[in-house]
């Protein structure tokens, strides 16, 4: 006599689904890897020097502000050769900028595979970053080499920079998260973001010091973000007489935690409406 088998328990747990969301970030890690090689691939095909653009705009960028803020405004160094001043703090700007205009386009350039493949939308976006991460590392080569010609040696704070990198990266992680989740409800944000970028180069430390800044507004100064972590570079970097304004610094770091952690938050309750409105 056929024996006659019951139908699969199916079982409702609360939360399961976002504890499998993360758990699938860690399976699709092999997909960090493809899309961020092929980016890589695509930024510098076809052209004469390649990835060498990724020193030439920093390095250009270094110039024009040394010579503009170092040589004409005479602005102080903090005892250190004034390029290696701006590109301290060019370094983590560049990363910030890059990821801001990776991640705002980054949804959009992927719009065929996000409608066709099932993956956490969250790869995208964060390999965006790793991209803009790899330049990153690549224009601190120009550093080593300002360090080398002008024969500075860094202090023993150069150790505490990785954690100033993880600061950077989760400051352009989650604005970048915000503009690629934005970009794909309205897009307006195409012609936003470079202003965003150019505004903010001018309006954060990147040719100056933050020390040339009032008191009374260091403050208010460091509700942009950038401000911190720039800081935290330079006294990294710089060592001597490099120093931190402390509570400018804590509100620049409770903003970046603010700024990821909604990031996620906003990509998250977008997430499920992107392949239909994208």
């Amino acid at each position: 006599m056929k024996e006659i088998t019951s139908p699969p328990e199916l079982i409702i747990e609360a939360g399961r689904t976002e504890k499998q969301y993360w758990q699938d970030l860690w399976r699709y890690r092999e997909l960090f890897y493809f899309l961020a090689w092929r980016d890589i691939l695509v930024r510098y095909k076809q052209t004469v020097i390649g990835i060498v653009w990724a020193l030439i705009r920093p390095f250009l960028t270094m110039v024009v502000f040394t010579v503009v803020f170092g040589q004409l405004a005479k602005l102080p160094s903090e005892g250190a050769p004034y390029p290696i001043l701006v590109f301290s703090a060019m370094l983590p700007w560049q990363f910030f900028s890059n990821s801001l205009s990776e991640c705002s386009n980054s949804l959009i350039t992927n719009a065929n595979l996000l409608s066709k493949v099932y993956f956490p939308r969250l790869v995208v976006p964060t390999s965006a970053v790793v991209v803009s991460f790899v330049d990153f590392m690549i224009s601190g080569m120009i550093l080593l080499a300002l360090m080398i010609w002008y024969n500075f040696v860094p202090s023993w704070r150069i150790l505490t920079l990785p954690l100033f990198i993880g600061i950077a990266f989760a400051a352009s992680m989650g604005a970048g998260l915000w503009l690629a989740s934005l970009n794909v409800q309205y897009r307006d944000f195409r012609f936003i973001v470079p202003f965003i970028v150019q505004f903010g180069l001018y309006i954060s430390p990147v040719g100056f010091s933050s020390s040339i800044v009032p008191e009374q507004w260091r403050f208010i100064y460091s509700l942009n973000p950038m401000v911190g972590v720039i800081d935290g570079f330079r006294w990294a970097i710089l060592g001597g007489n490099s120093q931190f304004y402390l509570p400018g610094f804590i509100l620049s770091m409770g903003l970046v935690i603010l700024l990821l952690v909604s990031g996620i938050w906003y990509f998250r309750k977008m997430e499920r409406t992107f392949a239909d409105v994208i």
